[in-house]
């Protein structure tokens, strides 16, 4: 029984999408890692918790089929801002994410960390 769920998941695995803009961040590949996790001796694994196994599954086929938002169609697709999906996705990008981390920094900051060769971290030690 645990070849079975073993397959599944790696099943799950192979249809999961990768985000390539979310690098360290994207949920396919840390499903991936989870999985490469729970089933370390592959088929071969030993399940403790069977049902909670079976459970996660389900639960992650619910979010991969997008049942929920299949189940409860909206009537727009924006949000109370009125941002669209693609928008959204463009903004949670890393590379913008580390941009507005960058622009949140202060003059002195910044400039600290262009001419110092050690970071900052390392003057108060």
């Amino acid at each position: 029984m645990a070849a079975t769920r073993y397959r599944r998941f790696l099943k799950l695995c192979e249809e999961w999408p990768v985000e390539e803009t979310k690098r360290q961040r994207d949920l396919g590949v840390f499903l991936r890692q989870r999985v490469a996790q729970a089933f370390r001796e592959g088929e071969n694994t030993q399940i403790a918790d069977p049902e909670t196994c079976d459970r996660m599954y389900e639960s992650l086929v619910r979010i991969h089929t997008n049942y929920y938002k299949n189940k409860y169609p909206r009537l727009k697709d924006t949000n109370f801002t009125g941002v669209t999906v693609e928008d959204c996705k463009m903004i949670l990008a890393t590379d913008i994410l580390k941009q507005m981390e960058d622009m949140k920094k202060g003059t002195w900051k910044k400039l600290r960390e262009k001419f110092y060769a050690k970071k900052p971290e390392e003057d108060s030690k």
